[in-house]
């Protein structure tokens, strides 16, 4: 096809980054190789010192993977794309291959549980610390950079509180300290949001999620401009290997052809959920950016195509209420999964943030009482009445 820019974002997702082989197939080819023959001693000279471009190794170059990394980038919007074995690994990636001993990180804190433990835990081990700051006070952002700060981060919208942040803002604060501004955006994906067009210097993405969109496998990636992620994040993951299989790319690349209509699916599906749960008596409140009492409500419509299908909810009675919720349903799927065709509960402050501190969950607004509800794409009045088994108790 001709270039990206020609086409929109639906056609993208279907067409982008294919290039047939020798006997025309119409869906993408499955290189399932870990290495590539090449046709003289001099021409694998030539590719392993990066004066020939062609596959090496599956390590870091594979046709399949390099389809998914295209596709993905011009979904985005951006100059250049990583794929990973995961969304963690992409993150790691990502401050690996772009940091340093002495750095300093300025992120959210409301962001995923094991994302608080790389970089507040294992980063530090290795000469990278890290503040953490309320994600929407823009003045906590400023007074936390110091001359070593080099990367903002941030989830927008958080995991699980679903609060927005300001994107260009970030850019702006980012800039002027000689940062990069790092968005997660695996909750919104480029079908609803691209966080490159506010600001944002890097994006990452936990493929696992809406990017597949049935939770059949995992992934990751790392995208941004072309002398940032090649020279950094692709150095790093060819020598340490925190790579995507072909078949997972495959995979991927296969959901990634429906993700518009999925993704707007299941934001309408959890907009209608979200105004339910808000006229329930037993819940204290809803988070969801679609939401008129959603903190950040105006920002998100305007940052984003759509609100997204995470709704989260805190109940009246703690822990104890929430697991009555949750050992209720018969429909939903009891998992820490999100992003799939089916719609899963989760109670974050004992799974996907269970293993950090009590303080720093209290610091993100993650109490005993909160679930986590990432909308699928059964009916919706199934939804309601699955939660309402254990609502009306």
């Amino acid at each position: 096809m001709s270039r990206a820019d020609d086409y929109r974002l639906e056609t993208l997702a279907v067409r982008a980054g294919i290039e047939r082989s020798q006997f025309g197939e119409h869906s993408e080819a499955l290189y399932l190789t870990s290495s590539f023959v090449f046709r003289s001693a001099a021409q694998a000279a030539a590719r392993f010192a990066n004066q020939e471009p062609g596959n090496i190794y599956s390590r870091f170059t594979n046709p399949t993977v390099a389809v998914f990394e295209e596709r993905l980038a011009a979904l985005e919007g951006a100059e250049c794309c990583i794929a990973t074995s995961s969304g963690m690994a992409a993150i790691l990636s990502c401050v690996m291959g772009l940091l340093k001993a002495g750095d300093h990180i300025v992120c959210s804190s409301g962001i995923f549980g094991a994302t608080v433990t790389l970089f507040g835990t294992i980063m530090k081990r290795f000469g990278v610390g890290t503040t953490f700051v309320s994600g929407t006070a823009l003045a906590g952002w400023q007074a936390a950079v110091t001359p070593a700060t080099r990367m903002l981060y941030v989830e927008t919208p958080s995991n699980p509180l679903t609060e927005v942040y300001d994107i260009a803002a970030l850019g702006a604060i980012a800039r002027k300290a000689g940062a990069l501004l790092v968005v997660d955006n695996c909750f919104c994906t480029p079908a609803l949001q691209r966080p490159l067009e506010f600001g944002a210097d890097v994006v990452i993405h936990s493929a696992t999620k809406f990017l597949d969109g049935q939770g059949r496998t995992l992934g990751g990636a790392v995208l941004g401009k072309k002398a940032v992620i090649h020279e950094g994040v692709f150095g790093f993951l060819r020598t340490a290997g925190p790579t995507l299989s072909p078949f997972n790319a495959w995979v991927i690349l296969k959901g990634l052809e429906t993700l518009r209509i999925r993704v707007e699916a299941q934001s309408a599906g959890a907009l209608e959920l979200a105004r339910w749960l808000e006229r329930q008596p037993g819940i204290e409140r809803v988070y969801y950016p679609g939401l008129p009492s959603h903190p950040q409500h105006e920002l998100a419509k305007r940052q984003q195509k759509g609100p997204g299908a995470i709704v989260s909810f805190d109940m009246k009675g703690g822990k104890d209420a929430a697991w009555r919720v949750v050992d209720a349903t018969r429909l939903l799927s009891i998992t820490a999964n999100l992003g799939d065709t089916k719609t899963t509960i989760t109670h974050p402050a004992s799974t996907t943030h269970g293993r950090i501190s009590a303080e720093a969950r209290a610091a993100a607004g993650i109490g005993d009482g909160l679930l986590r509800v990432a909308v699928g794409l059964e009916h919706i009045e199934d939804i309601k009445a699955d939660l309402a088994r254990g609502l009306t108790k």
